[in-house]
């Protein structure tokens, strides 16, 4: 896999990942934390057709494919919040839960096999390179993961704009699972029913919705503030 753009490649570098090769500009090259690191020094022309994109800042790398983490392992694990995704397609929604479930101190994102993004190098960028330190499973079936979730003894709360019950009026606990449904239809039915809870962020201007990235980062902050740090 090319990664690209400085925090991706850096936080890659940082990661458990194996980075084989980074190519940068002369500028790029300097970075500190490029430091024993194997740099060619490259145009800007030359990396973007090495990793597909003009986002690239000057710098990517080789890296080891991705390594998804097993679910059931997540959720006999530690306690803490995690994300679950009922089939987000957009890589720069996928990216941005990550880097805000990381940074709010998640303990992992699942995302489904079918129809949904999966960790892509957009993916990677989007994320600030979040996705080298935060467990990321996938699921053949959504349903049953929370089925399993439930049994584990966490519970689940549903983003559902018409909820009659205020996201910040939960007690979400120490291991509660938050789903978020999919870029504008939401969450698809039998997702919604196995949920324990559903709850809504007030929209208080005339949108009629929020993004499903930003609705993440406010569930997550909510739901985080009384967890356990990772």
């Amino acid at each position: 896999m090319i990664v690209y753009g400085r925090n991706p490649v850096r936080e890659a570098i940082r990661g458990p990942r194996a980075v084989s090769r980074v190519w940068a500009s002369p500028g790029a090259a300097r970075e500190p934390w490029l430091e024993g690191q194997a740099v060619a020094i490259a145009g800007g022309e030359e990396i973007a057709q090495r990793c597909g994109s003009t986002a690239h800042q000057g710098i990517c790398a080789d890296v080891a494919p991705f390594h998804y983490a097993d679910a059931q392992e997540i959720l006999n694990g530690p306690p803490g919040v995690i994300v679950a995704l009922d089939q987000v397609q957009d890589p720069q929604n996928l990216g941005a839960i990550c880097r805000s479930a990381e940074c709010a101190g998640a303990r992992a994102v699942v995302i489904t096999e079918r129809r949904a993004a999966e960790v892509t190098p957009a993916v990677c960028k989007a994320s600030a390179g979040a996705v080298e330190h935060l467990p990321v499973a996938r699921v053949r079936n959504l349903t049953d993961f929370l089925q399993d979730a439930k049994r584990a003894g966490r519970w689940c709360y549903g983003a559902d704009g018409g909820a009659p019950l205020a996201y910040d009026a939960v007690d979400y606990g120490e291991s509660p699972v938050l789903v978020l449904g999919a870029e504008g239809r939401g969450l698809r039915p039998r997702v919604a029913a196995s949920c324990d809870a559903l709850v809504a962020i007030p929209l208080r201007g005339r949108i009629e919705s929020l993004s499903v990235g930003a609705a993440a980062s406010v569930l997550l902050y909510a739901a985080c503030s009384g967890t356990p740090a990772p």
